[in-house]
């Protein structure tokens, strides 16, 4: 199967080529997902034992089940290895509706994208740093000495991957919202005239991600507000610059 051709804007084409072109997309986004699966799963030890080492204390994992090591072992590789693929998805899927979109337009979806991906890697390396470690060593010490608390490997992994996206996700805001600005949808004026109720929704957002405690929460409430503040700023820039390029090209 031959690599998807990308469509230029405006550019005509049957329905059955584009159902063609989305087939093939699909395939590439399988393909990476598998390759990713596999390189997840060569080095499925190194990342267990990676994922394991927020846990407080000398804590190691159990597991209760005849087939639950290798469900497991499987469950952290396909983690991984979408992980890997992401890139490569998100890209075919722009590919497919860039199209649509005029070429200025392309360019600050692209941007924004580029953005988002660097906001997502810096929201996991705060959820693996500071979120996880404080939610666990809440979690695994509460009522400790009520307890005999062991912790089942399966049920582990499914928590510390959950809580590592939601901090990733949180760290979208500041591109989800200059992309809109960008695209002229909201102000920077609208955003700053309406804080307080933009601080609610985010204190809302924060409370309804995923996380069973209080930390959990925390851990994501705080940054989500420092980064809903830092893009009402960064919205600023945004039109500043952008209504700075309308005055240039007026005057050209």
């Amino acid at each position: 199967m031959r690599l998807p051709r990308r469509l230029g804007h405006g550019e005509g084409a049957e329905l059955v080529e584009h159902l063609g072109e989305l087939r093939a997309r699909l395939f590439v986004c399988s393909v990476a997902v598998g390759a990713g699966f596999v390189a997840g799963y060569l080095v499925h030890a190194r990342l267990v034992q990676l994922l394991e080492s927020p846990l407080p204390g000398d804590r190691k994992l159990v597991t209760y089940g005849v087939a639950e090591p290798f469900l497991t072992s499987i469950q952290v590789s396909l983690a991984a290895g979408l992980a890997l693929a992401l890139p490569v998805v998100l890209w075919q899927l722009w590919s497919f509706f860039a199209p649509a979109f005029e070429p200025h337009l392309q360019r600050a979806i692209a941007a924004c994208v580029a953005f988002a991906t660097m906001l997502f890697a810096g929201g996991l390396a705060f959820g693996y740093g500071v979120a996880l470690p404080a939610a666990l060593k809440y979690l695994t010490t509460y009522d400790h000495t009520l307890y005999t608390i062991q912790i089942r490997a399966r049920d582990y992994f499914s928590f510390s991957i959950m809580v590592l996206v939601a901090v990733g996700l949180v760290f979208e805001l500041p591109a989800f919202v200059v992309g809109l600005v960008r695209l002229g949808i909201i102000s920077s004026r609208t955003l700053r005239t309406n804080r307080r109720i933009g601080y609610v929704a985010v204190a809302v957002i924060a409370v309804a991600l995923p996380g069973v405690d209080p930390v959990t929460t925390a851990m994501e409430m705080v940054p989500l507000m420092l980064l809903f503040e830092a893009s009402i700023w960064l919205s600023v820039l945004v039109e500043r610059r952008r209504n700075t390029a309308h005055a240039a090209a007026g005057l050209a």
